[in-house]
């Protein structure tokens, strides 16, 4: 038992010793099963129900059936194990009040907490300003058996530290999803950026290819211009020799 329980527990855990009973007969034999026998959760004896079959397994054929979702859902806090750690369907932060912990802003995250959280910076301001004039107190006598007054600021400071990180670990949903938003609005502008330069190089070598078609226009005209002037001089050097 405690070499299965260090086997979860293993990062990489290997494959669990029944994985052997998930061969093709056996999951063919569930199916007869389960057209036999609809409910598969009432008593029955699969011996007798696929006695037209071989090799019918000893241990219950409806240890290869699936895991049941609608099981884990079940209850106020559903929860599934892996790796012999315990995880919540629905994944909460805890407050700091569930912690144990004295939480002095308000639980509900719809209400505003700035105020308070503006009211325990500067108690940790001022409370930090009463530990050093603390420290620099003569210390008590031999006698005194009360707790030097440094110790009240410390833990009132640990107490305003708590509270001041957990107000923050509460903001980061907001700040992933802010910093999601970012990202987007980013890939958005880039690929604008892109589709703007990819038009500009478009128009230019539509610009380029009108300018190499008029260039071509122009070169055919001038050399059916020159065709026509030599045809001319021909036949009239040709009338010229004839007519002598």
């Amino acid at each position: 038992m405690d070499d299965e329980d260090a086997e979860l527990r293993n990062p990489f855990p290997s494959p669990p010793s029944h994985y052997t009973k998930y061969t093709t007969h056996n999951l063919h034999l569930l199916e007869l099963l389960k057209e036999r026998v609809p409910d598969t959760e009432l008593a029955f004896n699969q011996h007798e129900i696929l006695k037209d079959q071989t090799d019918v397994p000893d241990w219950p054929l409806t240890q290869l059936e699936k895991p049941r979702i609608d099981w884990i859902l079940q209850g106020d806090e559903p929860y599934y194990d892996v790796f012999g750690d315990r995880w919540l369907v629905k994944d909460k932060i805890p407050s700091l009040a569930e912690l144990g912990g004295q939480q002095l802003y308000p639980e509900d995250p719809n209400v505003d907490r700035r105020p308070a959280l503006q009211t325990i910076l500067r108690s940790m301001l001022v409370t930090y300003s009463n530990l050093t004039s603390a420290l620099l107190a003569p210390p008590p006598t031999q006698s005194s058996t009360a707790p030097p007054e440094w110790q009240k600021h410390v833990e009132w400071i640990t107490i305003l530290s708590q509270n001041l990180m957990a107000a923050a670990n509460d903001l980061r949903p907001v700040q992933a999803r802010g910093n999601l938003e970012i990202m987007m609005k980013r890939q958005v502008e880039l690929r604008k950026d892109e589709t703007r330069a990819i038009h500009a190089k478009c128009n230019t070598l539509e610009a380029r290819l009108h300018e190499l078609r008029a260039s071509a226009e122009d070169l055919k005209q001038s050399k059916a211009s020159s065709s026509v002037c030599a045809n001319f001089f021909y036949r009239y050097n040709f009338y010229s020799f004839s007519g002598r």
